[in-house]
């Protein structure tokens, strides 16, 4: 029964390669030469003439500048990190730099690989829109060469009714600017016990700081540690230890007259130096009013780590890391409003449960209450959530997704009591949506799975990956959903 609650829709969102942005390039180094690859590349291009120089600038302009926003800006910023290769930098002309500063670029296609793992909200305009129509935010993992992942965004209008229509994506990417952050003081000191960094030096800048601090705040306390302390055989370690966990923490600043499906949220910290995956955003609704919020899993090549974006407009992006057991693993999926004075979260810190976190007074995030663990045939690998738990009038909806025989990932769902969501009131008896033969070849074969949906004149709007070649979408009626739903049994197994 439950196979034919979820209805498929025909629109889809594929991997477009001609979403590219314009990336640093340098050329690789041999430690066995004298001179670099990069220096010697320079070098011949401050040897060609003017007019060879002029002609080929202007060539790179006629081919690339359509699909890049400010190319120039762009070569003038590569330039500048290159330029301390040169040695007679002055000579060179205004446009052999720019040259050099194309020769140091290249094109990266963000999503060439794969686009999945979608998350929906509602978008932060809602005009001109007809009756029964909501306009909604979609963010997409996209994935490029190297299994590089970033943030992208789709817009979308659902209803009335089950209609929907995409936004036209083209255009020319946009990756943030990096911007200054007020840091907190809770999250360094949540940091520094995380990693058990506790020691004379780093109780005394915590001891200097106030709540809130920028980086030239930061560094003027750093600057005046007492003498005595940083010759301690640990001192210098701690400095470095410091500004590393201080610089998780930044913001991503995107022109007020970019789309948001021409916005990217690119790594830019050494903890996501490979990838930011799969984005949960939900609307948080407090006293203040609504923002933005979202987790994601920063990986560097060998570890991952949990961080939590914040925004009011989807255009500047605070960055800042998630501490404490709770926020172990990936999966972490932040609840749409405190629940009785709570600050809660969905997670999976064993890797395999569903558990239920709670925010303490310093910042973390608290061991699990477990929810639901691998119990039934098309999810005893693991389980987790497919996003923000989604308030109704029967209780917090939780999209969950089981892993079966074969790595098949299936989306299921449950249902968490309004005012004690340590408590599972029931289940849905098999999966809701499951790879059919459209969604079983891609990237990652044997797949559907989503990062959040949203409810919309009682219709369950649900946006999913299918196989991480594209991204679907399936609507089902809420009141249908709950209806079919079953209690459940202790998180442990079934009684007996």
């Amino acid at each position: 029964m439950t196979g034919t609650l979820a209805v498929r829709h025909g629109v889809t969102l594929t991997p477009d390669p001609r979403r590219v942005i314009a990336k640093l390039f340098i050329p690789g180094e041999d430690a066995a030469v004298v001179r670099t690859r990069a220096g010697a590349l320079i070098d011949r291009v401050a040897h060609l003439d003017d007019e060879e120089t002029g002609r080929l600038l202007r060539d790179t302009f006629d081919r690339f500048g359509a699909r890049h926003r400010d190319l120039a800006g762009t070569f003038h910023h590569h330039y500048d990190l290159v330029r301390h290769r040169i040695a007679r930098a002055r000579d060179l002309s205004p446009t052999t730099r720019l040259l050099v500063g194309a020769y140091f670029s290249h094109e990266y296609a963000v999503e060439s690989a794969a686009l999945c793992n979608p998350s929906m909200v509602a978008h932060p305009d809602q005009t001109n829109l007809d009756a029964g129509q909501l306009r909604v935010a979609i963010s997409l993992r996209q994935i490029g060469e190297g299994h590089l992942s970033s943030i992208g965004f789709a817009t979308a209008i659902v209803g009335p009714g089950r209609r929907l229509t995409v936004a036209d994506r083209s255009g020319p990417l946009v990756v943030g600017q990096r911007t200054g952050v007020r840091h907190r003081r809770d999250l360094l000191a949540a940091g520094l016990a995380e990693e058990d960094w506790d020691n004379e030096v780093t109780a005394t800048v915590l001891d200097a700081l106030p709540d809130r601090y920028d980086e030239a705040a930061f560094e003027r306390v750093l600057g005046n540690l007492p003498p005595d302390l940083l010759s301690r055989s640990t001192g210098l370690d701690t400095l470095e230890h410091l500004r590393r966990i201080d610089a998780a923490s930044y913001a991503t600043t995107f022109p007020a007259d970019t789309a948001l499906h021409e916005r990217v949220l690119w790594p830019a910290t050494p903890a996501e130096s490979n990838g930011m995956e799969d984005a949960r955003f939900v609307r948080f609704t407090d006293e203040s009013g609504p923002v933005y919020r979202a987790t994601y899993t920063a990986y560097d090549g060998r570890r991952i780590a949990t961080r939590a974006l914040a925004s009011t407009d989807l255009r500047r992006f605070e960055v800042t890391p998630m501490r404490g057991p709770g926020a172990r693993n990936k999966g972490v999926a932040l609840f749409p409003r405190t629940v009785g004075g709570r600050h809660l979260a969905l997670c999976r810190a064993d890797g395999e449960t569903i558990g239920l976190t709670c925010l303490d007074g310093d910042n973390r995030w608290q061991e699990p209450t477990p929810l639901h663990a691998p119990r039934d045939s098309w999810e005893l690998i693991q389980v987790g959530n497919c996003g923000s738990p989604i308030e109704t009038d029967a209780g917090w909806l939780v999209l969950t997704h089981g892993v079966g025989p074969m790595r098949r990932y299936a989306v299921g769902a449950l249902l968490l009591d309004l005012y004690r969501p340590e408590r599972v009131i029931a289940q849905l008896p098999g999966a809701l949506l499951s790879p059919d033969t459209a969604d079983r070849d891609g990237y990652v074969p044997n797949v559907v799975y989503s990062c959040g949906g949203l409810v919309h004149a009682g219709e369950l709007w649900l946006p999913y990956g299918a196989s991480d070649a594209r991204v679907g979408f399936a609507t089902v009626p809420v009141a249908a959903l709950v209806a079919a739903m079953v209690e459940s049994p202790p998180p442990g197994g079934r009684d007996g």
